[in-house]
């Protein structure tokens, strides 16, 4: 939270000092009440009232006091809201070792549900496409609204050889200046790319993340398997470990995050929070009305429960 009149805030001292006035006058009372000589009739009369409830009513005034000076300070607060236009391409590597099983029950299966938790998280006004690669790209989802395209683009994914995931960044971005996003003076894009292996074929994945901070789109980068992962090629057994490195540098380049990945319920827990970052922006709203309401009620409450209960006003 934030404050447009943070110097306000020097008021709240005032709230120690009215509890040390408080205080000091009931010991005042005290000491005169020691004083009385009929002790019997005065335990009678006192305990009539719970300690608490003589207090209560100070408290609340007190509590009012804190929350009308903290609105004088017109308190700002941080909200997240729907973007009103903005797109986002999901790519995703689909070559042979998405086939390997050490992430339950393959890698690709779990790109599948991670990214339908994506799509289930997003604000309907966002645009979302869809690229699938191996050795070459394939746009199965040009971004739109209507999400209907995007489940089955995700539902047709299919593993193919070779793995070419600076080439399907590329024809992200392209999909995504197409789309009218992207760059100074269009609305905000950005990327979220899935991938586990290494790149074998076309464009150098980093080269193009740096044409993607050229044009002010960030890609958030998952890296999906274990270093125990393998496909069975030719009768032979293919270790494929996911390549970080490289996935923490087009990050890194490009300005989004990176992720580590080795099973599918983090997989669709880190879709489900990228769909709602990428999904929503921060806007300050300001609060003062919440605060000045609420001190008014307390200060309300103070001053009806004292007449009710002791006849007179807090003292």
């Amino acid at each position: 939270m934030s404050f447009e009149w943070p110097l306000v805030l020097v008021g709240l001292l005032a709230v120690p000092l009215a509890a040390l006035l408080y205080l000091h006058a009931q010991r005042r009372r005290l000491r005169y009440a020691a004083r009385y000589t009929n002790v019997e009739v005065l335990a009678r009369v006192a305990g009539r009232t719970p300690s608490w409830r003589r207090h209560l009513p100070a408290a609340a005034l007190l509590l009012a006091l804190a929350a009308l000076v903290v609105a004088l300070a017109r308190p700002m607060t941080t909200v997240a809201v729907p973007r009103e236009r903005a797109t986002v391409m999901l790519v995703t590597d689909v070559s042979a070792s998405m086939a390997a099983s050490d992430v339950t029950p393959t890698r690709l299966d779990a790109a599948k549900d991670a990214a339908r938790s994506f799509m289930d998280e997003v604000p309907a006004e966002l645009r979302v496409g869809l690229v699938a690669f191996n050795e070459a790209p394939q746009l199965l989802a040009r971004p739109t609204r209507e999400r209907q395209p995007v489940y089955d683009g995700i539902d047709s994914l299919r593993t193919g050889p070779g793995t070419g995931t600076g080439d399907g960044l590329e024809q992200a971005l392209k999909a995504i200046r197409e789309d009218g996003a992207g760059g100074r003076g269009r609305p905000p894009a950005a990327i979220v790319l899935l991938s586990d292996g290494k790149t074998t074929t076309g464009r150098d994945p980093v080269d193009v993340a740096r044409r993607a901070r050229r044009l002010g789109i960030p890609i958030s980068t998952v890296a999906l398997g274990t270093d125990a992962g393998f496909v069975q090629i030719g009768g032979a057994l293919v270790p494929v470990p996911p390549d970080r490195a490289t996935m923490r540098q087009v990050a890194r380049v490009s300005g989004g995050r990176a992720f580590d990945v080795a099973d599918g319920d983090e997989l669709s827990s880190v879709y489900e929070r990228l769909g709602s970052r990428l999904g929503n922006e921060t806007e300050e709203r300001e609060v003062t009305a919440a605060f000045a309401a609420g001190g008014l009620v307390l200060l309300l409450a103070g001053v009806l429960t004292s007449l009710r209960w002791s006849g007179r006003f807090p003292s």
